[in-house]
Formats: structure tokens, C-alpha cells, sequence
């Protein structure tokens, strides 16, 4: 074993008692899902053994090694790709993804997704409790979603993110520009979302099957004029992270984001638009969604960490445009 480890032995305390109630203690873990997650990787050995149960009793003078990373054959081509690396250290990455970059590689995208770049950059210096295509992946962003994103450099932080993000302890707000004016202008949503039924490649809110998801939102401002049709700004703060999460509510909301052409219509029609802003929608690529805030505790201290980013150059120009042309 050429990888990094860990060793523990044994002692008389812990005599018929389960492997991973154990390595929990030394540990020092929240659960034994993190464990779980080691022996199923192949990562944990007893006495030389790799360990394949993790209700296996320990006995006096055992031996047991972790390793971090097994070595295995990775498929994923690293790239040289300029990233917008927010925050480093030891256990984590924190990046500020541009939109029209995939997180990682999948069916039509096996180059120039984010994890292409963070292998280039740190090789083998990631969790892989993700799987071998997912390196250092807790979670992930849409394509043309644009924000922050965390990264896991190895598994114990990969871990204790992962449990942020299940029991919702994490922060993560968006900015976004939508169609029109929801009602109330601050409020939650709470709703199952599922598959579409009709497109399996989208999403859909359901009233009887699918994940709990939660939207909170606030209205910062509202813009128009004459030539100008209703747009509002708005914040939302997500306390579940489901797949076109804000996008699928706005949806549910009769709205959708501005650029948005999966749960968006297909062709806008006004009685009456300036110009300069019919051109600047037009050419948007996609939706406009920023995850401009990230918190969360640190795997090694516990310490909260708060991330803000400002939106990229297109959001920022349809504001100041917004701004001086409207009311």
C-alpha cells in the first residue's frame, strides 16, 4: 500500500466490540456512514485483511490501516483549465465556477468540466468517496449556473461537508433575475420535486412523490418602464439542494429565470421592449443564476467559514442597465 494511511491499534478497551463503533471513537465522527463509505471503497484493512463488514468484532492486539486514497485506475483526462480558486487549504477548495462549465465529467461531457481542471491542478490530492469521476465532488452546480462551489481534498472533509449538506446546516444563497413579480414578494416554498413525467431529462414539482425540496426567496427590486416588462432581482436562500431546485419553483411560480431555456418558454413575445435589453436577453446563454454565498464549518476546527462572490460581468451589466432605465 503506497498510499497515504492511517493506523490504529487495538487495545483492551475495545474487546468485542464492532470495527466501526471503533474506528468512530478514534475517529472522532458524527456517525459510521463516513466508515461505511472507507470499507466499501476498499480503504480499510484488518491485520492485513481487506475489511469487508463493518459489524466485524475487534479483538486486543488488532491492527487496523485506512488508506485515503486506494490506488486506481482514473478515467478522467486532467486538463490545464484557468479556475477561480476563492479559498485553499489542507482539506478543502473552495471555487468560483463560471457559467457554461459542467462540474464533472458525464454522457456528452468528458472535457473541460471542472473536475478535469482539479485533477490537472491537485492530481491525486482529492477525496474519492464521490467515485473515480467525481473527485473531490460533495456538490454540485448547473452548467450555466455561475458561484461558488466547495471542494474536498480528502475524505474525512468530504465527509463532514457531506453531513452539513444532509441535515441542512450549510449556507448557500443565489442571486437571480426572473420574469415578472412573485407573490407574495418574500416567502417560502416547500414542495416534493421528481422527475418530470414527460421529460426525464427535467425536473418537476409533484404532490405526491419525490424529495422534500425548500425555497426560501426575497424580492430586492422590481424594474420597468414603458419599454421596459416587469423584471424583479431576487434572493433565495435553499435549505435542500435538488436538482434545478430554484429553477423547477420558479416554474411552480409561473415565472422562470431570465435566460432559463429548459423550464423557461421557448420564445418571449412583448407588446413593447427596448432594444438594447431585447438584445441582451437574446444573447444569453443561459440562465441568469449566481450562488453568490457559501458557509459552512470547518472539517478540522469546526470554524464557520462565509464566501461571497460578486456575480460575473453579464449579470452585473443587465443590473446596471436594469437600474438606469427603469423606474
Amino acid at each position: 500500500m503506497n498510499n497515504k494511511t492511517t493506523q490504529y491499534y487495538v487495545g483492551n478497551d475495545f474487546i468485542d466490540k464492532r470495527i466501526d463503533l471503533f474506528l468512530k471513537s478514534k475517529m472522532n465522527l458524527n456517525s459510521r456512514s463516513y466508515i461505511k463509505k472507507l470499507i466499501n471503497l476498499g480503504c480499510i484493512f484488518l491485520n492485513q485483511k481487506k475489511l469487508a463488514s463493518a459489524s466485524k468484532k475487534v479483538k486486543e492486539g488488532d491492527i487496523i490501516i485506512i488508506t485515503e486514497q486506494p490506488t486506481q485506475k482514473n478515467k478522467i483526462i486532467p486538463e490545464k483549465i484557468d479556475l477561480d480558486i476563492v479559498y485553499e487549504d489542507n482539506d478543502l477548495i473552495v471555487v468560483n465556477k463560471p457559467a457554461g462549465m459542467v462540474v464533472h465529467p458525464g454522457a456528452g461531457n468528458k472535457n473541460g468540466t471542472l473536475v478535469n481542471g482539479l485533477m490537472f491542478k491537485f492530481g491525486n490530492k482529492l477525496s474519492n468517496l464521490g467515485g473515480s469521476e467525481r473527485p473531490g465532488i460533495i456538490h454540485r452546480l448547473d452548467k450555466d449556473t455561475s458561484g461558488l462551489i466547495v471542494i474536498a481534498k480528502n475524505n474525512f472533509s468530504h465527509n463532514f461537508l457531506s453531513e452539513q449538506f444532509s441535515k441542512h446546516t450549510i449556507i448557500r444563497k443565489y442571486l437571480a433575475f426572473i420574469w415578472g413579480v412573485i407573490r407574495p414578494l418574500n416567502g417560502n416554498i416547500s414542495t416534493l420535486i421528481s422527475r418530470d413525467k414527460f421529460n426525464r431529462q427535467t425536473m418537476s414539482v409533484s404532490s405526491s412523490k419525490g424529495k422534500h425540496a425548500v425555497t426560501n426567496y426575497k424580492t430586492l427590486k422590481v424594474f420597468q418602464n414603458k419599454d421596459i416588462p416587469k423584471i424583479s432581482l431576487i434572493e433565495f436562500k435553499i435549505e435542500t439542494g435538488r436538482t434545478h431546485q430554484i429553477r423547477v419553483h420558479m416554474k411552480y411560480k409561473q415565472t422562470n429565470i431570465i435566460g432559463d431555456k429548459v423550464y423557461g418558454k421557448k420564445r418571449l413575445k412583448f407588446k413593447k421592449i427596448n432594444n438594447i435589453l431585447e438584445k441582451k436577453i437574446q444573447e444569453l446563454k443561459g440562465q441568469m443564476l449566481h450562488a453568490g454565498t457559501l458557509g459552512f464549518a470547518h472539517p478540522k476546527n469546526n470554524k464557520i467559514m462565509k464566501f461571497i462572490i460578486e456575480p460575473p460581468n453579464k449579470f452585473k451589466n443587465l443590473l446596471n442597465f436594469l437600474e438606469k432605465n427603469s423606474n
